[in-house]
């Protein structure tokens, strides 16, 4: 079941302060009425479970993959800024940048995960049946929502123990990701998924992929990185991705 609300995003412009808000319950939530669930924390609510309300008409459909394998775990998400023409990138990048594109971006990403955890979370663990603790508390995103997704598990380690990361864009800052990865206070049971398209990434893009992970291994994370065979930069490649890192944040986890 996925319920669906409007919510106020403070840290946007006045105009785009309205967002979609969704959250997954799972199949016996309603039927085990003493049992709480860890939660997965998601970027571009809108592309996770409606075809309808997904940027290019085609979601992850991430409910039916959890129903179908009865997964004990509650999913929030919230709706990505659609302000042309970089709304988005300000509001999920950590760092400044430029874009050969969209030109100059200003970075929000901290103000989006200070909402994230102290307006979103705190909303979620109130209004149901949570694990509110850092062990059973994940992170998840693609593209610029795999990047937040990086920076959330490191910058906010005592709050996300897990992260996947679908098709992270590294290249923001590669520098300032790493610099970060190497010196952030990592917690020894920090796991970490990364994946990206092989149609998707040139040579040095894959470069970039493979420092990243070995980073995350020398701080002792544990990483499951996959280079997708045919695998591209699309909610449809995204959605065949479901049961890799999905097993990778549930793994070890009882509840």
């Amino acid at each position: 079941m996925v319920k669906t609300w409007n919510i106020i995003f403070p840290a946007s412009g006045h105009r785009e302060r309205r967002r979609r808000a969704y959250v997954y319950l799972p199949v016996m939530y309603k039927a085990q009425p003493r049992r709480r669930f860890p939660v997965l924390y998601m970027f571009d609510g809108h592309n996770v479970f409606f075809d309808e309300h997904a940027t290019h008409g085609r979601s992850w459909r991430l409910a039916e993959y959890l129903d179908c394998m009865e997964v004990p775990l509650i999913v929030a998400a919230v709706e990505c800024s659609h302000k042309a023409p970089s709304g988005r990138l300000c509001e999920y990048s950590p760092w400044c940048f430029d874009d050969p594109d969209m030109g100059h971006i200003e970075a929000s990403g901290e103000k989006t995960m200070e909402w994230f955890v102290h307006g979103f979370k705190s909303r979620i663990d109130r209004r149901y049946r949570t694990i509110p603790w850092r062990e059973h508390t994940f992170i998840a995103g693609s593209s610029m929502g795999g990047l937040m997704s990086l920076y959330a598990v490191t910058r906010w380690n005592h709050i996300f123990s897990r992260a996947a990361a679908l098709s992270p864009h590294l290249w923001a800052d590669r520098d300032a990701l790493l610099r970060l990865i190497r010196t952030a206070p990592l917690a020894p049971d920090t796991v970490v998924y990364m994946d990206w398209g092989s149609e998707e990434v040139d040579s040095e893009m894959a470069c970039d992929m493979r420092r990243t992970a070995c980073a995350l291994l020398e701080r002792n994370a544990a990483v499951t990185a996959r280079v997708v065979p045919g695998g591209d930069h699309s909610e449809a490649s995204w959605e065949r991705q479901t049961p890799f890192f999905i097993e990778t944040l549930m793994y070890g986890i009882s509840v």
